[in-house]
């Protein structure tokens, strides 16, 4: 694990990443003991203006052209339906057994896409095709007009187009290799937008930023950056997720401008005390404010070994006696188990109320303990009322 070293005028942060691999803990920043700064950020990477946001759509599609991967009669019956409805919208009427048309050279899919805020009519949207049935493959295949439609049920889209899969099969004679999955893939520039989500901002006489991660400290200093550069009394914060700002007079029918000045001014953002806890890959990280009051760590070794080794007895070869009959014993496995437990020394350290985490780090450290130790020494301080952060389990 290598440490790097953050460096600003203004700020120090620490974080620390532990893996299961690594048996030493190191604190990244300039030493234990540094100035508690929080760190600057700006507005528009910690919060959104509120109703500028993007519009999920939906789609039900077909793709043709695959080279018989496609949806087959068992699990396809709403494909041949689709099949025969799209020829019917083109004045072709067969009057035939639809499961017929499912010779596996077509799929039904669901397609999806993000419209963005502000998006014109004739922009062009990457969609993604997921198979809907039992397709084993959308390789080659291309996706036939497909109306996008957001939760209101208007059509904001259409997409059309070749599809591209990120994946392949390959193989023969009893062997083949598969990468990554082919019943999915996307269609770039695939959709264009045929209607416009209604937005007049230049109307709007105040707005508000919504913030990523609720906090009534970061809330109120977000509050406060706003009226000392823009004017006094223009912002007030609402809740810890919400700054609500007025649009002053200079800037009527100017609200891009006065957003762009917002979204670029810098507030120092402040986090809470928190351990996240990753037992599946052993990645643990603790922020700059996590605390332990006045404790004691005690730390063993104890390594239990349990040995098993098979003993096989053979008898001898069996002895035919008169009419068939035979002596002889029969083959007998007996397990020879072996159970041996060593502890080491145990060592107790006593760690002072109000430490850093640099101090706390030295302290685990200098126990020798590795990241799956740091997991149950968290976990028992938690318990035990020592840590002060919320310790998050993910």
């Amino acid at each position: 694990m290598t440490a790097k070293q953050t460096k600003s005028s203004q700020f120090v942060c620490w974080v620390i990443v532990i893996s299961l691999t690594v048996p030493c803990l190191f604190p990244l920043g300039f030493g234990f003991g540094g100035p508690n700064i929080s760190e600057a950020a700006r507005i528009k990477d910690i919060a959104s203006i509120e109703g500028v946001r993007d519009n999920q759509l939906i789609g039900y599609g077909l793709i043709v052209g695959l080279d018989r991967t496609g949806d087959s009669v068992v699990g396809g019956q709403f494909t041949a339906q689709a099949i025969i409805s799209m020829l019917n919208t083109m004045g072709i009427n067969l009057k035939i057994d639809p499961i017929q048309l499912l010779t596996r050279n077509t799929a039904s899919v669901m397609v999806t896409a993000k419209l963005p805020p502000f998006a014109r009519p004739g922009m062009k949207l990457d969609v993604q095709v997921s198979s809907l049935a039992n397709a084993k493959s959308l390789k080659g295949g291309t996706l036939l007009l497909t109306p996008l439609k957001a939760a209101n049920q208007q059509v904001y889209a259409v997409a059309q187009g070749p599809i591209s899969t990120s994946g392949f099969e390959a193989g023969g004679g009893g062997s083949g290799v598969k990468v990554n999955q082919q019943s999915g893939g996307i269609v770039a520039g695939g959709a264009i937008v045929e209607r416009a989500v209604p937005i007049d901002m230049n109307t709007w006489d105040k707005f508000s930023l919504t913030m990523h991660q609720a906090d009534f400290t970061t809330a109120l200093r977000v509050s406060e950056v706003i009226n000392t550069h823009l004017g006094e009394g223009l912002a007030s914060a609402l809740s810890s997720g919400q700054i609500q700002v007025a649009v002053p007079e200079r800037f009527q029918g100017k609200i891009v401008q006065m957003i762009a000045a917002v979204e670029g001014l810098d507030v120092h953002v402040d986090v809470s005390a928190k351990v996240v806890v990753n037992e599946r890959t052993g990645t643990i990280v603790m922020g700059q404010h996590v605390r332990l009051a006045s404790m004691a760590i005690s730390h063993g070794d104890l390594t239990i070994n349990i040995k098993t080794q098979f003993n096989v007895s053979q008898p001898e070869a069996p002895a035919f006696l008169g009419r068939g009959a035979r002596t002889g014993g029969k083959t007998v496995v007996t397990p020879d188990v072996d159970t041996e437990a060593n502890q080491g020394d145990g060592r107790v350290i006593q760690i002072d109320g109000s430490v850093t985490l640099g101090d706390l780090v030295k302290a685990l450290n200098s126990l020798g303990v590795t990241p799956l130790d740091l997991v149950a020494v968290l976990t028992a301080a938690k318990a035990a009322g020592a840590l002060q952060a919320d310790l998050e389990f993910i």
